[in-house]
C-alpha cells in the first residue's frame, strides 16, 4: 500500500487500483478549478485583493492633493525606479501603474503571496480537511502542484488588480498620452499599455521564488497562522539583510535583490541583464523550495 492510500478509505483504494492507477486529467483540473473558485471566494483572499486595489487610490490622490496648487512632485532615483515614476504622473497617467506596482512589490505584493501560500497545506491541515483532499486518487504530487498553481494565479491576479486600479486612476485624474521613457524616448500610448502589461507579467513572475517559500513552509506545520507568519518574517528578514552594505557580496542571491529591475523595460532599448537575473533567481528559488516541499509533503504523515 503506498503512503497516499494509507489515508483513502478502502473503497477508494479499491476504486484507483480498479483504474489501474490512473488519474483521469479531468479529475486533476476540476482540483485545480475548485481550489481556484475555493482560494478566490474567501473573504481573506478578496481583502487582500481590496487593500492591493486601495493602493494606487491612495498614491493618485496624493499625487492630485500635492501638484494640485502648481507644485510639482521630486524624483530622480535611480534605484528601484519608484521615485522617478512618481515624477511622471503628472504627465501621463500611466505611469501611476508603474509607480503603484514599485510601492507594492517590496512588501505589500509578496506579504499577500505570503498569507495564500503559508496556509496552502497547513490552512487544510488545521481545518482537518487535507486527509480528506487526498480521498480522491490524485496523489500528494499532483495536490501540492494544484496548490502551487492556485498560489501563482493569485500572484497574476494582485499583480493585475494592482495594475488595473492604478490605470483606472491614472485616467480618471491625469491625462494621458504619449510617454517618455527613462531614456528620455518618445514612445506611442499603445506601446507604453503593451509595456505596462509585460511589467505586470514580470512583477508576477518575480514573486514565485516567495511562493515556492511559503508552500514549502507551509508543509513544515499544521498552523496555518504560523505558517503565514513565518513566510511574512522571513520576507521581511530577506529585504533588511538586502540593505545591509557589508552582505554585498550575498545580496544579488537573495530573492528580493532584482525586484525593481522591471523599470528597465521603460527604457529604450530595453535593459535586460538584471530582468534576466531576475526571472533566473525566481525559477532558482522556486525549483529549490518547490523540491523541498515536495520532498516534505511526499514523506510527512497524515494525521488531519
Amino acid at each position: 500500500m503506498s503512503q497516499d492510500e494509507a489515508v483513502l478509505p478502502g473503497g477508494a483504494i479499491e476504486g484507483a487500483r480498479k483504474a489501474g492507477g490512473k488519474v483521469n486529467p479531468l479529475w486533476t483540473f476540476g482540483l485545480l478549478r475548485s481550489e481556484l473558485l475555493t482560494t478566490f471566494r474567501r473573504w481573506r483572499t478578496l481583502a487582500l485583493l481590496a487593500v492591493l486595489a486601495a493602493v494606487p487610490i491612495l498614491v493618485g490622490i496624493a499625487v492630485k492633493i500635492e501638484t494640485g496648487d502648481g507644485g510639482s512632485m521630486g524624483g530622480g532615483g535611480p534605484q528601484g525606479g519608484g521615485p522617478a515614476f512618481i515624477s511622471q504622473i503628472t504627465n501621463n497617467g500611466l505611469f501611476l501603474v508603474f509607480t503603484a506596482l514599485a510601492a507594492t512589490l517590496p512588501f505589500f505584493l509578496p506579504m499577500a503571496i505570503g498569507v495564500i501560500a503559508g496556509d496552502a497545506i497547513a490552512g487544510e491541515a488545521n481545518a482537518g480537511t487535507l486527509r480528506y483532499l487526498l480521498v480522491a486518487p490524485a496523489g500528494r504530487s499532483r495536490l501540492l502542484l494544484t496548490k502551487y498553481a492556485t498560489t501563482m494565479a493569485f500572484c497574476l491576479v494582485a499583480t493585475l488588480v494592482v495594475a488595473i486600479s492604478a490605470l483606472t486612476v491614472g485616467a480618471l485624474l491625469f491625462p494621458l498620452g504619449e510617454l517618455t521613457t527613462i531614456s528620455g524616448t518618445r514612445i506611442s500610448f499603445a506601446e507604453g499599455l503593451g509595456r505596462a502589461l509585460l511589467i505586470a507579467l514580470v512583477v508576477a513572475a518575480s514573486l514565485i521564488g516567495v511562493a515556492a517559500l511559503g508552500l514549502f513552509v507551509s508543509t513544515l506545520t499544521n498552523s496555518g497562522i504560523a505558517a503565514m507568519a513565518t513566510t511574512v518574517g522571513l520576507l521581511i528578514t530577506v529585504q533588511i539583510l538586502d540593505q545591509i552594505p557589508q552582505l554585498h557580496a550575498l545580496q544579488p542571491y537573495f530573492f528580493s535583490h532584482y525586484w525593481l529591475s522591471f523599470a528597465d523595460l521603460m527604457r529604450e532599448p530595453v535593459y535586460w541583464d538584471d530582468l534576466v537575473k531576475n526571472l533566473g533567481i525566481q525559477g532558482l528559488y522556486a525549483a529549490v523550495f518547490g523540491s523541498a516541499a515536495w520532498a516534505r509533503f511526499t514523506t510527512r504523515d497524515i494525521t488531519a
